[in-house]
């Protein structure tokens, strides 16, 4: 990846299902909220992923600024919709990276990269003579195979959402009616690229893909779809991991169903399905994950130069 192809892709930009043609080489911010200058918001160790992520160490994590999907429920709105971030350069970027590996971090975690994709490739292709931990791209699942191709020997380990089964549901509460078809492909791209899941001799993960799924309140129908799906075309080729930390963030209105958290009876009932049809390789969250706690500050840290 060079920047002159960097500049090309971004002069009329169609990264993502979108296909905003944004140019934002020449400043003008695509859907995401993002003109072609990379902003970080916080970067620094995470314990709270999966086990086989965080380790004792925790997961070294990039957080960029803007998105593509925008749901409107974002535990992450203050990064999703552009208002926290600075603006750093891709060179910047590897070299956080290489912090974060000096930091002890198990691996390094790109969250919500996707517009940023072609400028983050050049960064790992900058950073991978140094780096010997595996990089994981963290994702919406929002995203084009042939933009995910970018990252083809890049990234070693997959960490896509699967949100929404219904085009009525992610129509409401993402503008994206074809997000679960698109969602899929995606991941039938990321599986390609990194195979089954390969762990090291400590139990952490090495390669691999783990599809997370957040219970939405009142939507446990869509979230069990969403696993018998997965769980047909994929088997136990991937883990499948199984949230209950859905945070209300405030009043919707017209969407008043989003404004309480998920009962311990709904999460059961998915829990329950998912054993009946027999996902094995799997995580689920224990009681109490219902916080703003998950939500770090995302106050420029590890960002910029020390």
């Amino acid at each position: 990846m060079t920047p002159e192809k960097i500049c090309a892709i971004m002069k009329d930009c169609t990264l993502c299902p979108r296909a905003c043609h944004a140019d934002r080489a020449g400043g003008h911010p695509g859907f995401c909220g993002e003109s072609a200058v990379i902003r970080g918001a916080r970067a620094g160790l995470h314990f709270w992923e999966e086990p086989i992520l965080s380790g004792t160490k925790g997961s070294g994590t990039v957080f960029f600024s803007g998105c593509n999907l925008r749901c409107v429920f974002c535990q992450n709105r203050g990064i999703a919709l552009g208002k926290a971030g600075y603006e750093i350069t891709p060179q910047r970027l590897s070299e956080i990276f290489l912090e974060l590996q000096d930091q002890g971090a198990h691996n390094i975690n790109l969250v919500t990269g996707t517009h940023f994709l072609p400028q983050i490739a050049l960064a790992l292709e900058m950073a991978k003579p140094s780096l010997d931990i595996p990089v994981v791209y963290n994702t919406s699942s929002y995203e084009l195979p042939e933009s995910l191709r970018l990252l083809e020997g890049l990234a070693d380990i997959y960490l896509p959402d699967m949100k929404y089964f219904s085009p009525e549901l992610s129509q409401k509460y993402a503008a994206a009616q074809d997000y679960f078809d698109v969602a899929m492909d995606a991941v039938r791209e990321m599986l390609r690229q990194v195979g089954p899941p390969v762990s090291g001799s400590d139990g952490l993960l090495q390669k691999g893909v783990i599809v997370r799924h957040l219970i939405l309140p009142g939507q446990t129908k869509d979230s069990k779809k969403i696993l018998r799906r997965l769980h047909e075309e994929f088997g136990g080729r991937i883990y499948i991991s199984i949230m209950n930390q859905y945070t209300p963030m405030g009043a919707f209105p017209g969407m008043e169903e989003l404004e309480r958290s998920v009962t311990p009876e709904e999460y059961g009932r998915v829990l329950r399905f998912a054993e009946r049809i027999g996902i094995e390789r799997g995580f689920f969250q224990e009681g109490g994950t219902v916080s703003d706690s998950f939500i770090p500050a995302f106050d420029g840290t590890g960002i910029l130069k020390p």
